[in-house]
């Protein structure tokens, strides 16, 4: 049986594509034919945030891809989520592998982060999710449940957040979990959140899967019972984008 939850797709463009490029894209996503069960969420660079919003058709959000915990202040190159619902944008992603092992960003600043985000009105989609070593040492578990721990602590009201497992030997390799692994992984968080938070969130909670997702593994990993979406990386810049929004069509 299918969840009662909204199957939910994020596209996170990274550091990537120009007023060109992207305009072309959101020409893409305006066009298709989109299922319009799905929640469909692009986040855009900081400096296109407003022309992201501005061409974006309205039935698809828009998201920035980190904010910081603060409203304002002497803090150089951050924004903060005030600044983000100024420009029309409802989401932002935090907690990204990229700005866990890149920028070295710590359980303790995401979850801060969260806090401030939620509050200020944001909608999240929070990331969790192992490195290879962590796989196959056999602690993906611990890993994901502290990460999660880290959110939960930061959270009063889980419908404006979405939990995004991406496994980080899967961003970007070419490698997926399969449906699976993918399955496996989200039936454990879930049941971590009936423990650990409450039954009635463990249902509802959208737990989204990113790491590699294309066109052609998509409508596989979509079909798993706890998998609820995805946030895809790379193949957002493309057209099968819309293929993989939908998945569930």
């Amino acid at each position: 049986i299918m969840s009662s939850r909204t199957f939910f797709v994020g596209g996170n463009w990274k550091m990537n594509g120009d007023k060109k490029s992207l305009g072309d894209l959101i020409t893409t996503l305006n066009t298709a034919s989109l299922n319009d069960e799905t929640e469909v969420v692009c986040g855009a660079p900081t400096v296109y945030l407003d022309f992201a919003r501005s061409n974006l058709d309205a039935r698809i959000g828009v998201a920035a891809q980190n904010c910081y915990k603060v409203a304002k202040g002497a803090f150089t190159g951050e924004i903060s989520p005030v600044m983000i619902k100024d420009c029309g944008v409802e989401w932002v992603i935090l907690g990204h592998s990229e700005r866990r092992h890149v920028f070295g960003e710590s359980d303790e600043l995401i979850g801060q982060k969260v806090a401030h985000a939620l509050e200020s009105g944001l909608g999240v989609i929070a990331c969790i999710g192992e490195k290879l070593e962590e796989r196959e040492a056999g602690t993906t578990e611990e890993v994901v449940y502290a990460q999660t721990q880290a959110i939960a602590d930061n959270v009063k009201d889980w419908s404006k957040v979405v939990l995004a497992y991406e496994p980080v030997w899967a961003i970007g390799t070419g490698k997926t979990a399969s449906p699976e692994q993918a399955q496996e992984v989200h039936e454990k968080l879930r049941e971590w959140m009936k423990a650990n938070v409450s039954e009635a969130v463990a249902d509802s909670v959208r737990i989204i899967y990113g790491g590699s997702v294309t066109g052609a593994n998509c409508k596989e990993l979509g079909s798993q019972n706890d998998v609820d979406g995805f946030l895809v990386g790379g193949a957002s810049l493309k057209p099968e984008f819309v293929d993989i929004i939908n998945a569930r069509a």
